[in-house]
């Protein structure tokens, strides 16, 4: 229904000249009332058919409008990568294509309107598990992203035809949030990914960017010939094979306990997983700021915390992973997660899991990884990421911040900014975290 709400202000010979179209009009429509009524329905019918044309027509020119323009001319950079026991060595060539989206492609309604069904869903508090159930049972419609449509059902393709052109590395996060929600901070952590890795490739599993509005989100990034794309994930494909694909249909049954943690963080623990054991690669949380590039790296997680006397680590964390495909430690990691799976319990699912898991493995076989010092990933455990946020106020925290800067730029890959607890806070000029991000962005909009 269009609604047009106009506010005309009128000079004295507009309202001559209007009130004699007035009077002329009247003139028309007092002919029209002496009109039979077949023929005024006819008459009706022909304007509501000149205005419902008009409509369709303005649409149809914006847009193509909108893909003509918004279809820029990248250079892609294309590197044939060949595994070495040190890391990653490329050969570059370039090649001139369009980056085509598929929200400028228009494949399905689905893409469009994403977003617009894309909302927050939150369990009653205190509810048991018999009312957690009934609860999740009456809004499985709601939970878009464990519905198959036909732009999941494209997912494969779609992440093979992008990763066709070959990157440097392969690059993943999720985002089961709404696009609105995917802010500054959001931003940086990509940014800081090309920064680092301009000739890498960047999926992000979302079924709400994956839409007009994400793409316009990160269409400053495309138009730089970055590569970048939100795709709607195929969870029934990514899981299928595994012990998960049993958990997840019979929680799209509405047979499973979602628990009190939103489920959504449940699933992006998976999902992570699931498309590093699929396709190989990086994934990173979306607060995670790339520092130093990690084509060094191959089949690592890192450790969020150590015994300063016995060295050992006493906890994991899977903020950041970097595997091969079908690598044999991430299939237990997704059985584990089936097996195992407690809504109730934060971290029950993701940072806890991986450490009990690698725990019970001790030093068996044929699981062939690394794992990092917290320096890695984890330079500032969440609660103390605050620190680095904050501008210094005396000489001598000035020459601290200098120090840390230093120090991370050695040993560090990258930080870990613990959005869930400095989301409420502001990174200060000045700080560690101002002087880092000056320095890793691309468009530094944000700053």
């Amino acid at each position: 229904m269009w609604i047009l709400n106009l506010d005309i202000h009128l000079c004295p010979n507009q309202t001559l000249i209007t009130q004699r179209r007035t009077s002329k009009l009247r003139e028309m429509f007092d002919h029209y009332r002496v009109l039979q009524p077949s023929k005024i329905s006819i008459l009706y019918l022909i304007i509501f058919s000149a205005i419902i044309f008009l409509i369709h027509y303005d649409g149809a020119l914006y847009h193509d409008d909108v893909a003509n323009k918004s279809a820029p001319q990248v250079v892609l950079l294309q590197a044939q990568s060949q595994r070495s026991g040190e890391g990653l060595s490329s050969s570059i060539t370039l090649e001139r294509t369009p980056l085509l989206s598929m929200q400028e492609k228009k494949v399905g309604e689905e893409v469009d309107n994403n977003e617009n069904n894309h909302r927050v869903l939150v369990v009653p508090i205190n509810a048991s598990e018999e009312e957690r159930i009934a609860w999740f049972q009456g809004s499985l419609k709601e939970f878009k992203i464990l519905n198959s449509n036909n732009l999941t059902r494209q997912f494969h393709s779609r992440v093979m035809k992008f990763f066709s052109h070959e990157c440097e590395a392969q690059f993943f996060m999720t985002w089961i949030n709404q696009a609105t929600s995917f802010g500054s901070r959001e931003l940086l952590s990509v940014e800081s990914v090309f920064k680092v890795h301009p000739k890498a490739c960047l999926v992000i599993l979302s079924t709400s960017l994956d839409s007009i509005h994400g793409y316009r989100i990160l269409k400053p990034l495309v138009d730089q010939g970055f590569k970048v794309q939100a795709v709607s994930p195929d969870l029934p494909f990514l899981f299928k094979g595994t012990k998960a694909e049993t958990w997840f249909n019979l929680l799209r049954e509405g047979k499973k306990d979602p628990g009190e943690i939103p489920l959504t963080q449940n699933l992006s623990n998976l999902i992570r997983l699931a498309v590093l054991y699929k396709y190989g690669g990086v994934y990173l949380d979306t607060d995670f700021i790339v520092i130093k590039p990690f084509t060094g790296l191959r089949n690592c997680i890192g450790a969020q915390s150590i015994d300063w006397g016995s060295k050992q680590w006493t906890r994991l964390n899977n903020a950041v992973l970097v595997f091969d495909v079908h690598h044999p430690l991430l299939l237990r990691f997704i059985n584990e997660f089936a097996l195992t799976f407690d809504g109730n319990k934060w971290g029950h699912n993701g940072p806890y899991l991986v450490s009990r898991v690698i725990k019970k493995l001790g030093k068996k076989p044929g699981f062939n990884f690394t794992i990092l010092p917290p320096m890695a990933f984890y330079p500032a455990d969440w609660n103390k990421i605050g620190g680095l946020l904050r501008k210094p106020k005396t000489r001598g925290e000035s020459k601290w911040v200098d120090a840390k800067i230093l120090q991370l730029s050695g040993e560090t890959y990258g930080v870990h900014l613990w959005n869930k607890q400095s989301s409420g806070l502001m990174i200060e000029e000045g700080s560690v975290m101002e002087k880092l991000i000056s320095n890793h962005c691309v468009i530094c909009n944000y700053l």
